[in-house]
């Protein structure tokens, strides 16, 4: 792990999506942070202690899910599949399938397995996994103001982790998409899915990952970053340690057929690309369903004083 010092920082950005604005002041206190997000073989490591079975790998219940075809209730997980040729990028479902099989073990789909995968972000893992593994570790998850202090690497206000430029001089610096989503990727940084941690650059506090590869879960309920800057009347101080809202307004509005909770993703992967999902960046944030397990999401932990 890295200890990543305490102090106030500028959160949050106004030059890309609108529920990352406004930028405003937030201080956290010092923590340590995985130098790298979890890979198959440390996961691997906790569920061999514990016999854990992650989300994917248990059958949905039919009672969270009214009308759903008892079909479709199977072990499974959404898995990234191109499309042949340009699509809507307005509809999701031409590029992500619910494949029964795929998990954790079988990244790919059911015939997937991890041969040659040891030191790459695992992923297929929901919130509660990413939880009931930090907890085996002594560890937690992230609140979103900590990974954002964590993957600046104290460049304050910068929209990369590594400055204000997607690619200095032509270097790939983050495994994410070159090329027209969701058809055509040209491969620039040399991987077509996940990439081994530490395959490019740390950042300035000497972390791996923070940007690209994999969407790394947070412990905070998602709600729009303005109403987390609304400070109280007459209070013009900097919010020290800010959590996220609350689970029963952090749903989707658009989904009736639910009220589970989103928690707060952070730092965009491998499908990230300049015609679509710019969120390969600290201060980017995505409302992820707590029960919605893919292709291209991952953790990490931290450590904070009261857990040592």
């Amino acid at each position: 792990m890295v200890w990543i010092p305490g102090g106030a920082f500028q959160m949050g950005s106004n030059r890309f999506y609108p529920e990352e604005a406004p930028p405003r002041q937030v201080a956290v206190d010092g923590f340590w942070i995985d130098t790298t997000p979890v890979t198959n073989a440390q996961f691997a490591r906790f569920v061999a202690a514990t016999g854990y079975q992650t989300f994917a790998e248990i059958a949905p219940d039919p009672c969270d899910y009214p009308g759903v075809d008892p079909e479709l209730l199977q072990p499974g997980s959404l898995l990234f599949v191109p499309p042949e040729g340009p699509v809507p990028l307005n509809d999701h479902a031409q590029w992500w399938t619910w494949s029964i099989g795929a998990d954790w073990r079988h990244p790919y789909g059911p015939d997937s397995n991890l041969d040659g995968l040891d030191d790459h972000p695992v992923v297929h893992i929901a919130h509660a996994d990413a939880l009931a593994y930090a907890n085996w570790a002594g560890k937690t998850l992230p609140s979103e103001a900590e990974w954002e202090r964590a993957a600046r690497g104290g460049l304050d206000g910068k929209e990369y982790a590594w400055g204000d430029e997607l690619a200095p001089e032509g270097r790939m610096l983050a495994n994410y998409w070159q090329g027209q989503f969701p058809w055509q990727n040209t491969l620039d940084d040399g991987w077509l899915r996940t990439s081994p941690v530490r395959s490019y650059p740390a950042n300035g506090y000497g972390l791996y990952d923070m940007i690209g590869n994999v969407w790394e879960w947070t412990d905070d309920w998602y709600v729009l970053s303005a109403a987390l800057a609304k400070k109280a009347p007459g209070c013009g101080c900097t919010p020290r340690n800010p959590r996220g809202g609350h689970q029963q307004d952090s749903a989707d509005p658009r989904d009736a057929s639910t009220r589970l909770g989103r928690r707060v993703l952070k730092g965009g992967s491998h499908l990230c690309a300049a015609n679509y999902c710019q969120r390969y960046r600290p201060a980017a944030r995505f409302p992820q369903a707590i029960d919605s397990t893919t292709s291209h999401i991952g953790f990490r932990c931290v450590l904070r004083a009261e857990l040592i």
